[in-house]
């Protein structure tokens, strides 16, 4: 077992894209270790993508770069102004909203960091905002996309799972609607601390609050179409990719009038390559994690972890400390492929809930997008910002202690996860 984790590794650190790392690697340890045909291959690679469920990644891929050049953004941002641009700090809190309701459209993090940034990062400028802390704070609020439903990272965990993915859904909505709160409480705070520059005088509008509300209606319509369709039993998860995809083009098009019909292959280019980017990666993910599942690596991590501890609180922190560890060096997708597979059967032989852990999964993985050295949201919004990684690395840390708190939240109280889902799911 032991060079097949050694050889992935070796080849990660070597400079190899992870797509062919985990495709080679399994191939070697196939090779070296068993006496299976390597035909077996080309069957795991094929098998791993030939999924209907996993076709909803490329049309929530395709509406979340729509949603992000069809004016959407802005809409949700002006509502976000609209709601709380008259508290001190409010550009955060700006931020902050608008990130939590794009995440309920897109999915994708980077995607909904940059859309937020470049729209908000010059206002913020201007009025002399704490730079550093404003893109970590943006950045942490596009990390809530694999959070709050629909989420492409959920969708995997579900699979990978054999779960329901409308109960994985349902159980990402209390905990990614509680880092927002949290976050925004505790960006007032330090704001209110923070001088002139976050003191805001414009007055709270309810009419100005009604017209950015029925501006942005069309787009709110999406996030009841998408978790209410999956929940209600309307539809599948692939199925409510699809009509997500016609709905933010109807809006796109019709509506907002930002995009036109000429723009559409563009757009269609630029996420066919991001969805290939994500498939190729479950493709050959499958093959290293076909044979990691062979050689009985569930069966002796179980072994090993019942030899160190017996209690399920012991397991989940060490477990936590594990995954926030991969966050940082690896990407989402490819971690939820190797690592869900081996470490829930072991969750459960422990009486931990499968939805549950894999929101904790998720949130782990979601923190690592703003955790140096690789966290993507905070280098997109280092890059919006023209601010160098280093520099807003150092102020991380605020947004990443409310995150935190609710990661340990969702370890230890399973009632936060599993109390949508019960609802729908008995």
């Amino acid at each position: 077992m032991s060079v097949v984790f050694g050889g992935f590794v070796l080849l990660v650190f070597s400079g190899m894209p992870i797509v062919f790392a985990l495709g080679v690697g399994g191939l070697l340890a196939i090779q070296l270790m068993t006496d299976v045909p390597l035909s077996i291959v080309a069957q795991r690679i094929y098998g791993g993508v030939n999924s209907f469920t996993l076709m909803a990644i490329p049309f929530f891929v395709t509406a979340g770069v729509v949603m992000e050049a069809g004016g959407i953004a802005r809409r949700f941002v002006d509502l976000a102004a609209a709601l709380v641009g008259w508290i001190t700090g409010s550009l955060y809190l700006v931020g902050i909203v608008t990130g939590t309701g794009l995440a309920a459209i897109s999915g994708s993090g980077s995607a909904d960091t940059a859309a937020v940034g470049s729209i908000l990062m010059p206002e913020m400028k201007r009025r002399g905002y704490d730079v550093d802390l404003a893109a970590s704070i943006i950045a942490a609020s596009g990390a809530l996309a694999p959070i709050i439903p629909p989420s492409i990272i959920m969708i995997i965990v579900a699979v990978t799972a054999n779960e329901s993915i409308g109960a994985m859904f349902l159980g990402g909505v209390v905990p990614g609607l509680m880092i927002a709160v949290a976050m925004g409480v505790t960006c007032w705070l330090i704001a209110r601390r923070g001088g002139e520059a976050y003191r805001d005088h414009t007055a709270f509008s309810g009419r100005a609050l009604w017209q950015a509300f029925m501006s942005a209606l069309p787009a709110l319509t999406l996030p009841v179409i998408i978790v209410g369709g999956i929940v209600g039993g309307i539809f599948t998860a692939t199925e409510a990719a699809c009509i997500a995809l016609i709905v933010t083009l109807l809006v796109s098009l019709l509506i907002y009038r930002e995009i036109r019909l000429v723009d559409l292959p563009a757009l269609f280019v630029k996420s066919v390559g991001l969805s290939a980017a994500v498939l190729m990666i479950v493709s050959t993910a499958s093959v290293f994690s076909w044979i990691i599942a062979t050689l009985g690596a569930p069966e002796m991590l179980d072994t090993w972890m019942r030899s160190i501890t017996s209690s399920p609180i012991i397991f989940l922190l060490i477990v936590n400390i594990f995954l926030l560890i991969i966050g940082m060096f690896m990407e989402s997708i490819s971690a939820i492929l190797i690592i869900v597979p081996v470490l829930m059967p072991i969750a459960v032989s422990f009486g931990i809930d499968p939805v549950q852990f894999g929101v904790m999964t998720t949130l782990n993985l979601s923190i690592g997008l703003i955790t140096p050295p690789y966290g993507i949201c905070l280098f997109v919004s280092a890059v919006v910002a023209e601010r160098r990684i280093e520099q807003v690395s150092r102020r991380v840390w605020i947004p990443l202690i409310p995150m935190l708190i609710v990661l340990g939240l969702v370890a230890y109280v399973p009632e936060v996860v599993l109390t949508l889902p019960r609802m729908f799911f008995p």
